[in-house]
């Protein structure tokens, strides 16, 4: 296991990259933290033991976690005596974020005609207040669908486009759907089912609107209110989508019997 030890002027190097918000967080992380950093006396003895937590805070030091004044700068300190997780740690999680931005961009620009405005405020991250994010968040929700609903009168159109939209995320490596995805997942779940299926069989569906049914007709919502039977010719449709053009997990759900589809091993 990697450690250094740190002495005479090293010492004051370390305790100012050591220094911390007043007042602490309030909070205990639940992790370990790492590294562990002991402190000594001159006769040897233990006088105190630090973990560090997310590169941003440090235990040890109160009743409570707190707030490093400059978590990079420590992070660089560390590396450059051979500790090095710290830094790794923080690259892995500029590149989750650098992936989590791309992913909301193609979000956004992926929005029917009208809406991409309305979209980028759907899509803002979460802050520090979740309970006043929750609130903007539903605000935003509800805003986008008034829009959608304005933009796209005739109910089929709007259903087409929503679902080609929902599209997007059935095709995202990152997986799951993100709280912008489900803005429009719960705009599909409040049409009409049968104009829904209307909507994918009056005209032959596109890629896209076809990603965007998988994505829908697996939902605990469909499924649970409508089961997973789907009417001729959409289910054969989107089942010879699934097979040819599928991401591995629509092929998952096609083998589990989801679709209509025969379910197999």
């Amino acid at each position: 296991m990697a450690r250094t030890v740190v002495s005479d002027a090293a010492i004051a190097e370390l305790a100012e990259l050591l220094a911390v918000v007043d007042g602490g967080t309030g909070d205990r992380c639940r992790c370990e933290g790492w590294p562990t950093i002991l402190i000594y006396g001159t006769t040897g003895e233990q006088i105190a033991c630090w973990t560090l937590h997310h590169q941003s805070g440090v235990r040890g030091v109160g009743d409570c976690d707190a707030d490093l004044r400059d978590g990079p700068a420590l992070t660089e300190w560390l590396a450059e005596r051979g500790l090095t997780r710290s830094r790794a740690v923080q690259e892995e999680l500029a590149a989750r974020r650098a992936e989590e931005d791309g992913r909301r961009l193609r979000w956004v620009q992926a929005a029917p005609a009208g809406l991409r405005d309305a979209a980028r405020n759907v899509c803002t991250p979460p802050g520090p207040d979740t309970e006043a994010w929750s609130t903007r968040l539903g605000q935003a929700a509800a805003r986008l669908a008034a829009l959608a609903h304005d933009s796209y009168p005739d109910e089929i159109e709007r259903i087409r486009a929503l679902i080609a939209w929902a599209g997007v995320t059935a095709r995202e490596s990152t997986g799951g759907l993100k709280w912008y995805d489900m803005a429009v997942q719960q705009q599909l779940l409040a049409e009409d089912p049968d104009h829904i299926l209307a909507a994918l069989t009056v005209r032959r569906p596109n890629s896209a609107q076809l990603d965007g049914a998988a994505q829908l007709f697996a939902s605990l919502e469909w499924t649970g209110a409508y089961g997973r039977q789907l009417p001729e010719p959409l289910r054969s449709t989107l089942i010879e989508h699934i097979r040819t053009h599928g991401t591995e997990p629509m092929k998952f759900r096609l083998r589990h019997g989801y679709y209509g589809a025969e379910r197999s091993a």
